[in-house]
């Protein structure tokens, strides 16, 4: 980072972003890609770009866009959420399901249905995976009602690996993608959106609306860099999700067998749970009303090992003996393990 090429993205074009930007859009099979500062900037420049005042989208139940963006696809991009349950399976949606629901036969004041968004890996299912033939098949069903597409890929790189298939094998057919370099990259910042070169043209503009632009972007570029030159590192991250999720279940936790790199945790006091947990030193987040554990690039199988002691079986023993040392790769605050990621 420190020895980046940089240049002013405001006014011309940072090198090292560039070189970013092209990539990403040759990893995804799109024409260009804009880095932006978040993710979340990333999908409202999409669904700004896509929607209209009166125009309602289609989206699985608790996506991100739905969930954890504070409303701006109906406050910043005009268009009023329409949620689908999840009939193809946690955090899918099926091709039946878009064509039934995009039907926009009714009177002239009734809802436009003009987009899909869709997620991969979808976070609040537990980083679940759509397959490249389900995303054709409900991509395809989309196209055939006359919606645009978008994915919110913040994790594609996961799905990828999990699937052992090229990112760009899940973005056919859609029209805009967002993706995310903070999320198991290691890359402290950054994101981009990416499609056609007269979107990215107007997502340009559209970030500078939103106060994304950047001077010397090469900085935080060359992280970004870094971590796509290291992609198949995030099968590591999957297994130690799988290790962990195994010894929850052996000590009486109900933690379904994940598929990447996100550990669910139904538990019916979640406050409580949450709060156990940091006194016994892990440090979790809540998602979707469950406890979230997230292994990454900073923990070690060592580390696991440890939450796993410490976090114990379900019902609470004296946590003394379970507080030890944490190994000496762990990413720590005050001797805590962390098993979480930044929220987007």
């Amino acid at each position: 980072m420190a020895a980046a090429e940089v240049g002013d993205d405001v006014l011309g074009r940072d090198p090292t972003m560039r070189e970013l930007e092209i990539r990403v859009a040759g990893l995804l099979g799109t024409d260009d890609a804009l880095w932006t500062p978040t993710g979340s900037m990333g999908n409202i420049i999409a669904l700004m770009s896509h929607l209209q005042r009166g125009d309602s989208f289609l989206a699985p139940a608790n996506a991100h866009v739905l969930d954890a963006e504070l409303g701006t696809a109906a406050w910043l991009a005009g268009g009023m959420p329409h949620p689908l349950p999840h009939d193809a399976g946690p955090g899918k949606i099926s091709a039946d399901a878009v064509r039934r629901a995009a039907d926009t036969t009714g009177p002239y004041y009734s809802l436009r249905t003009t987009l899909l968004c869709l997620e991969n890996t979808h976070n609040a299912a537990g980083g679940t995976v759509t397959a490249p033939e389900e995303h054709a098949a409900v991509v395809a069903a989309a196209r055939a009602a006359g919606l645009r597409v978008h994915l919110d890929g913040a994790r594609i790189w996961h799905a990828a690996v999990a699937l052992g298939v090229p990112p760009g094998t899940l973005t056919v057919g859609v029209d805009t993608v967002q993706v995310c370099f903070s999320k198991g990259l290691g890359a402290p910042v950054g994101s981009a959106v990416a499609g056609s070169t007269e979107f990215v043209e107007q997502a340009r503009r559209l970030r500078k609306m939103l106060g994304g632009g950047v001077r010397q972007g090469g900085v935080l570029a060359a992280a970004a860099l870094v971590g796509l030159d290291d992609l198949d590192r995030l099968a590591e991250d999957h297994a130690k999700a799988k290790k962990l999720a195994a010894g929850l279940r052996e000590r009486g936790w109900q933690a379904a067998e994940p598929q990447t790199n996100i550990v669910l945790i139904p538990v019916a006091d979640l406050q409580g749970t949450l709060r156990r947990f940091e006194e016994a030193g892990v440090l979790a987040t809540s998602m979707a009303g469950q406890v979230r554990l997230m292994p990454h690039a900073d923990l070690t199988d060592a580390d696991i090992t440890t939450a796993l002691d410490r976090i114990g079986p379900v019902d609470p023993t004296p946590t003394a003996e379970r507080i030890g040392a944490v190994g000496p790769s762990s990413r720590r605050t005050n001797g805590r393990t962390h098993l979480r990621r930044a929220a987007r």
